[in-house]
């Protein structure tokens, strides 16, 4: 069974003119005639009696009329949500984000993309970066953003979108508040906020990892704002990337040697992306990321 044949069918059935509905479908009518004969051969029995300008539907054709109408409106509903799903006029964008990463800095472009499909729906799931790739790898995200996924799998694109500097920070009432610059060996005997599962520069994280083999030197967080509360209760000292703003209250300490993240774009190579996640990609990748940190 065939959907011009149901359409050719359903016509038939509005009209009872067979030269009438073949004009509405815009075929001739032996071909209208033809594909009726082919779908009455496939259900076994007459659907239409033909009789000049008495043809009207056997008993067969009534019962199955309404059965063949809800075919065909459900083969258009899909045809139709289908077109407008790949054209990303309705559709959902999931997007992995690490939980290192400031949102400040996508929140125009996410509105840009939005402004280009209204009817999108944008789903940002934020987690650590080795959750962000299990997300990516497995399909249920289409793009994500994050610093490094440490991941062996060879099919993740990168796109690098801007590099900056990671910096020590601390209360203003702490010893080394306003210090130019610190080496590791001045500050390993001190109290650390470490953020959960955040990825570091390798200095930084290898530094830590000797740190936290002492429990008692460490307290454990889960994001970049938690740190801030910390911090203006002197609890500790801690890491934060440059996009991340601090309060008066706080302040940065360069590092004496130098360490920098990357925060960068991921897809997954071969893997078709909806119109909604290409432009997105074009959208970051397009961006003047040297301007972030005016």
């Amino acid at each position: 069974m065939e959907m011009h044949q149901i359409r050719y069918f359903l016509a038939v059935s509005r009209t009872l003119n067979f030269t009438r509905a073949a004009e509405e479908c815009n075929v001739t009518q032996p071909s209208l005639t033809r594909a009726i004969q082919n779908l009455e051969a496939e259900l076994g029995g007459e659907l239409i009696r033909r009789e000049r300008t008495l043809s009207h539907l056997t008993e067969l054709g009534q019962r199955l009329l309404p059965l063949l109408e809800q075919s065909y409106e459900s083969a258009q509903s899909a045809k139709s949500l289908a077109r407008t799903l790949t054209s990303g006029e309705q559709s959902s964008l999931n997007v992995g984000v690490s939980r290192a990463v400031n949102l400040d800095h996508f929140s125009g472009l996410f509105g840009q993309l939005i402004k280009v499909f209204p009817g999108a729906r944008l789903h940002l799931e934020r987690s650590r970066d080795r959750d962000v790739a299990e997300s990516l790898k497995k399909g249920e995200s289409e793009l994500a953003v994050a610093c490094s996924l440490d991941s062996d799998w060879d099919r993740f694109d990168r796109w690098p979108l801007y590099t900056e500097p990671v910096d020590l920070v601390a209360n203003r009432e702490h010893r080394l508040a306003g210090r130019a610059a610190v080496e590791f060996a001045e500050i390993e005997n001190e109290q650390f906020l470490i953020q959960d599962g955040i990825e570091l520069p390798p200095g930084i994280a290898g530094f830590l990892d000797r740190i936290m083999q002492v429990p008692s030197a460490t307290h454990i967080v889960t994001s970049d704002s938690d740190v801030i509360p910390l911090l203006r209760a002197n609890l500790g000292l801690a890491f934060l990337p440059e996009s991340v703003s601090v309060p008066q209250e706080i302040v940065r300490i360069p590092l004496a040697c130098k360490c920098e993240r990357t925060v960068a774009t991921y897809g997954v190579a071969g893997r078709r992306r909806s119109p909604v996640a290409a432009t997105l990609l074009n959208l970051l990748r397009a961006t003047d990321w040297s301007r972030r940190a005016a």
